[in-house]
């Protein structure tokens, strides 16, 4: 069975990569500043994303996008950098064993913000993984 057509399939994925990011990003930020060191996995990252765009030929230009597209993406890639920007910093200090489920606490703050402002809804089991999430994550930061 061919599973790369499942969300479920990418999202693992996501998952698995997360938490090498997470340990690879941990010893690499051991000695060298977490603000340079994400600069530096942002300029790998850049140019890794431009070879696959061109092996595969999905570059766009810039002119096509819609402006709201346009506005979106730009605050994402800000939100996205001072996101990395937070995390190299709390990996620096902090376990990775601890940093990483607290920064999962996104999930939580995607399912209440995509209810509120999308308009999506979970059903009670849904928000009762959502708590289970939140209660998992304060539980290990401070154990």
């Amino acid at each position: 069975m061919n599973y790369s057509g499942y969300w479920q399939f990418w999202a693992l994925l996501a998952a698995v990569f997360a938490a090498l990011t997470a340990i690879l990003a941990k010893v690499g930020v051991n000695d060298i500043n977490s603000n340079f060191a994400t600069f530096l996995r942002t300029i790998v990252i850049v140019f890794a994303l431009a070879l696959f765009l061109l092996y595969t030929g999905e570059f766009q230009p810039i002119d096509k996008i819609s402006g709201k597209s346009f506005i979106f993406l730009v605050l994402s890639g800000l939100a996205t950098g001072l996101s990395w920007l937070c995390y190299f910093r709390a990996l620096q200090i902090g376990k990775a064993s601890q940093v990483a489920p607290v920064d999962k606490l996104s999930v939580v703050f995607v399912a209440i913000i995509a209810a509120i402002f999308l308009g999506e809804s979970l059903s009670g089991p849904a928000w009762i993984g959502v708590g289970m999430i939140a209660g998992g994550a304060i539980l290990i930061s401070v154990s």
